[in-house]
């Protein structure tokens, strides 16, 4: 069974910064593009990064380009999200999910993932 576990979430002022990590767990982690989302009160959720399988190809949200950084770690399991300069429309809870496969140009469409751990929230105030 593939779980997905988001942590690291909270509060920072605008300009900070915070580190989200996904544990993974059930399935076999480098087989699978994994990436995170996140949805803001009264939005739809929304691709925010993402990163594939085999070749590590990686997708940015044009709004986080140049201040979010993400990574994967294939021997402890887990995605991480740098997010650097935070600013307060950053603000939402933050979603983290996995699919078999290399995924490329529907990465950051959230439909295209069957797996989702828990949300984390963040909050950034100006």
């Amino acid at each position: 069974e593939v779980q997905l576990q988001a942590s690291g979430g909270g509060l920072a002022q605008a300009g900070g910064s915070l580190r989200l990590s996904c544990a993974a767990s059930g399935f076999t982690f480098d087989d699978y593009t994994v990436g995170w989302f996140r949805q803001a009160p009264g939005k739809e959720r929304g691709g925010v990064s993402c990163i594939s399988s085999s070749v590590g190809r990686t997708y940015f949200a044009d709004s986080v380009k140049g201040r979010f950084t993400i990574s994967r770690d294939s021997a402890k399991k887990t995605l991480f999200l740098q997010m650097n300069s935070l600013k307060p429309e950053d603000t939402a809870v933050y979603y983290c999910a996995a699919q078999a496969g290399a995924i490329y140009s529907s990465a950051g469409n959230p439909r295209t993932y069957d797996n989702w751990g828990q949300g984390t929230q963040v909050t950034v105030s100006s």
